[in-house]
């Protein structure tokens, strides 16, 4: 990791090949496939910690004051949208990965496209809101996805982008073990004006932003501080754990998120939080 001289912006140096990359995004390392009762269950909890997700987006799409879908892009399974759909918004979501669309069409509902922003088939100034949660830290060239979207939005639409804060407490406490380094995965780390200056390169005016994520901030102190009892984790490297074995590890890794909330809250309080939200309005 190396961090510019002139613009303090931290990245990785050198970038891995597209090539090598690929190793690191094994098949379904974003969603968990089982529908038993434990998937279930999983949904419930998923749902709740999206709650603050949807009521963010939401107020994005009365600010706008537009009609059109909120596009999602790196939607994953879809459960989001899902939620969004379930509110009355029309929704269409996108995604790198064919099983990513397969389980937002199948299990969800919700339209989704395979493919990346500036191929997608869909018309330009045609989109109210356009979200994408944890996708720009992954790319080679986040400008060029902002700019695609500032094409698809309408004129008073809307962006809201997430990404892991640099600048967080988490960081600095643990460095290299932060959960939201991610190496080779995370290409850029962003801090609050390092987001914002890439907007306002592209077209954006920062309106509003937040620093708490209920499915983020939590999880992901909780994977920092024992990462080989990281569901997810577990699941991408193959883990061989019985019935019992895999309920006690998901136990105890979701007593560690809950006692991981009042700091998380607390340093999101300061405005150091590990995530940043941002609303982002559409410039002419």
């Amino acid at each position: 990791m190396v961090e510019c001289a002139k613009c303090a912006l931290i990245r990785l140096d050198p970038w891995p090949s597209p090539e090598e990359l690929r190793r690191y995004y094994p098949k379904d390392y974003w969603f968990d496939p089982e529908v038993d009762s434990s998937g279930r269950l999983a949904e419930i909890y998923r749902r709740f910690v999206l709650a603050d997700h949807v009521r963010f987006v939401e107020r994005a799409v009365l600010d706008s004051g537009e009609d059109g879908p909120v596009l999602d892009v790196g939607c994953g399974g879809g459960l989001f949208l899902r939620m969004m759909g379930e509110r009355g918004h029309a929704v269409v979501g996108l995604d790198f990965a064919h099983s990513a669309a397969q389980v937002a069409w199948n299990v969800n509902g919700v339209p989704a496209l395979c493919g990346n922003l500036a191929e997608a088939p869909i018309a330009p100034a045609s989109c109210s809101v356009i979200t994408m949660f944890h996708v720009l830290e992954h790319l080679y060239d986040p400008a060029a996805y902002l700019a695609r979207a500032h094409e698809l939005l309408r004129p008073g639409g809307r962006l809201v982008v997430q990404v892991p804060n640099a600048d967080c407490w988490q960081m600095l406490l643990f460095g290299e073990r932060w959960n939201g380094v991610d190496i080779p995965r995370h290409l850029v780390h962003f801090r609050v004006r390092d987001l914002d200056d890439l907007l306002d390169l592209c077209g954006f005016e920062p309106v509003r932003h937040k620093h708490f994520s209920w499915r983020d901030n939590p999880a992901g102190l909780a994977t920092t501080l024992a990462p080989w009892l990281d569901p997810m984790a577990r699941r991408v490297r193959g883990v061989a754990e019985g019935a019992a074995g895999k309920l006690l590890k998901d136990l105890a890794y979701f007593g560690i998120v809950l006692a991981s909330v009042p700091p998380t809250i607390l340093e999101a309080a300061c405005r150091h939080g590990s995530t940043i939200m941002v609303e982002a309005r559409k410039r002419p």
